[in-house]
């Protein structure tokens, strides 16, 4: 086959979200930039200052309300819906049979956490289990090497964005496989009995190929050729590379965001945002909410995560207190075009801009994020979390919760995915028992 190393800058892999809603569904929170544009960006570079104080620490575990008890149970409906059993896969979005390992990772720490909830017996826990895990160990990887980008939940055939069927497949995405490693890793410690099956499963996975000078790396098919490009901006980035880190890859440049971070002033809150601008790179930067939640729900912040998640929550606050418009941001599908947008505190030069996948602006369909919410409250408890949570809850429906709110008007955000009820779920684990990965 023909490779090529280096994908050049205007040919990058798509982002999370796309200008249709199966597209939006399926795309990758990878950012994609050329090696060349790397190296003339970070040479010389000064690594950023952190400030020493952090505002908002986070909170240990401290039980559940029965309201919470209530919450957690909505978000389950949504996994017994959209379940699979012939594959052991669960539907990233309502009524779409397709996925990414994305997804499927967060469906896996999702049912982690239903049992450490007691929202599912060890029963339900352990048949789900061994469902999945026989789904990893059936598909068919990327060149051999790795999972490939998307695959149709109901036959596990490697599929393109429209979820039609592409039998050399169309590459890999660095993080998504990240987002796997890290449920893996969260799982086998969890249940030692299946540490020996879920190593035979990564010996068949080329893991190294996701890495190169300590940063990640995916793959890209394109006309025939497979292109090969750095993944991640600041947040997803080190999420990325604390999940590949736990699998002994050697990830340490990405696993700080110093290198590519600077500060910039957000009503009144200085935010950590990614100086590879979208102007230099073609690839959009969007600074928000989940990868801090993720780490946190999952692994727990490091200092650093500690102080930039502190930041970004503050900055959001500030936004309600000087305008009155409830503020929690994060990427998330909607139920109209474009169907998937990056709701941001920072992106492409702009605060609290909205785009697409392609920098498109859409401010006036930014919403108030359901799972950031969640995620928020059970980080840090504060009486502005609680206020919003209370403004969101006629979003539970009887398939899971709804994706948030818009803040034009107050309309409901319909679309129901795998993502949203996966990270309700993490949250009200959190604030139950602590990070997963103890």
């Amino acid at each position: 086959m023909q490779h090529v190393r280096h994908l050049p800058k205007k040919n990058r892999q798509k982002n999370r979200g796309s200008v249709a809603f199966i597209l939006g569904l399926l795309a990758t929170a990878g950012i994609a930039i050329g090696a060349d544009d790397w190296g003339r960006t970070m040479h010389g570079s000064a690594i950023a200052p952190l400030p020493v104080h952090i505002a908002h620490q986070p909170l240990p575990a401290r039980g559940l309300n029965a309201q919470d008890w209530q919450n957690a149970a909505v978000a389950w409906t949504y996994f017994e819906d959209h379940f699979q059993p012939q594959t052991g896969f669960v539907n990233s979005i309502e009524g779409y049979p397709s996925a990414t390992l994305w997804d499927q990772g967060s469906y896996l720490l999702a049912l982690m956490a239903a049992q450490g909830l007691g929202v599912i017996d060890r029963e339900r826990f352990l048949a789900r289990s061994e469902a999945f895990l026989s789904g990893l160990e059936r598909l068919p990887l990327f060149e051999g090497r790795l999972p490939n980008k998307a695959y149709d939940t109901r036959s596990l055939k490697m599929v393109d964005y429209t979820n039609k069927p592409v039998a050399d497949g169309i590459g890999w995405s660095a993080l998504d496989v990240a987002r796997m490693l890290m449920a893996l890793r969260v799982f086998e410690i969890n249940e030692p009995a299946y540490g020996p099956r879920v190593r035979v499963l990564l010996e068949k996975w080329d893991l190294a190929a996701m890495t190169e000078a300590g940063r990640l790396w995916g793959a890209t098919r394109r006309n025939g050729v497979t292109e090969y490009h750095q993944e991640g901006r600041i947040g997803y980035e080190q999420y990325g590379a604390r999940a590949a880190a736990l699998w002994g890859l050697d990830v340490l440049e990405a696993s700080t965001a110093r290198p590519i971070l600077q500060w910039e002033n957000v009503s009144g809150v200085d935010v950590a945002v990614d100086r590879r601008r979208s102007a230099s790179f073609g690839a959009i930067t969007p600074v928000l909410s989940e990868p801090y939640l993720l780490q946190a729900f999952e692994i727990g912040l490091n200092t650093e995560g500690q102080l930039l998640a502190s930041q970004l929550y503050a900055a959001q606050e500030a936004r309600h207190r000087a305008t009155g418009e409830i503020t929690m941001v994060s990427e998330d599908h909607i139920d109209q075009a474009p169907h998937f947008l990056y709701s941001a505190v920072f992106s492409n030069g702009r605060s609290w801009s909205v785009v697409d996948e392609d920098g498109e602006a859409h401010d006036a369909l930014r919403t108030v994020s359901l799972k950031a919410s969640f995620g928020w409250d059970a980080l840090y408890d504060t009486e502005y979390t609680n206020q919003t949570l209370q403004t969101l809850q006629n979003l539970a429906s009887e398939s899971g919760w709804m994706a948030g709110r818009y803040e034009l008007d107050d309309r409901p955000n319909t679309a129901l995915t795998l993502n949203t009820n996966a990270v309700v779920l993490e949250a009200l684990h959190y604030k139950h028992k602590g990070p997963l990965l103890q």
